[in-house]
């Protein structure tokens, strides 16, 4: 099986590690989430710290529900849902996610043979194509860039599955992550009910 994985690489904007078996946690956003002064081009010059509060102040603008928010119409949210689930044992594993209304959060397992940029293409560019033929639209969808890290230890998991299942409490969307018919914690929460 050819080795698709790029390692440390960049696209021009962002880092990104890509590798097999590394339990990733990924950020994309509709193309007009974010004003062009909220995007950073000289992420390469910024501290670890600097990058980690810049990436905070991006999160809880996504939050701030800017753009067209697409995915606030169920039928959008649940497009990208499912084109997530497709691969599901297969080409990752994914663990955790949330469709907010103009970003999606995400943490999966590579499996190997299997690349980051190719799942995400899959998922962004499956998803483009399925909204602008629901919407009778066209262009872009998708913002170029995604936000990747890889999570350190089982703290890191943790508190990332916490954060990413918590979304769309924080955004004021449910009450309990539960509610929230576009995430993991929705997903686990059904499941579990139709156990007992």
């Amino acid at each position: 099986m050819a080795n698709d994985h790029k390692e440390w690489y960049s696209r021009g904007y962002l880092p990104h590690f890509d590798v097999p078996n590394l339990i990733q946690s990924v950020t994309f956003r509709l193309v007009d989430s974010l004003p062009q002064s909220r995007l950073l081009e000289d992420w390469d010059r910024l501290s670890a710290s600097e990058r980690i509060s810049r990436q905070l102040q991006l999160e809880d603008t996504l939050d701030s529900g800017l753009g067209s928010c697409l995915l606030g119409d169920s039928r959008c949210a649940a497009i990208v849902q499912a084109r997530m689930l497709r691969y599901d044992g297969e080409r990752y594993r994914l663990l955790a996610w949330a469709v907010m209304s103009n970003h999606v959060h995400s943490m999966f397992e590579l499996l190997p043979g299997n690349s980051m940029g190719k799942v995400l293409q899959d998922w962004k560019g499956g998803s483009s194509f399925e909204i602008n033929k629901l919407l009778g639209r066209s262009g872009a969808v998708w913002g170029r860039e995604y936000h990747d890290r890889y999570m350190r230890d089982a703290a890191h998991y943790d508190n990332t599955l916490l954060y990413i299942e918590h979304n769309p409490v924080k955004a004021g969307l449910v009450k309990v992550p539960e509610e929230w018919p576009f995430s993991s914690a929705y997903f686990r929460a059904m499941r579990e009910g139709n156990a007992g």
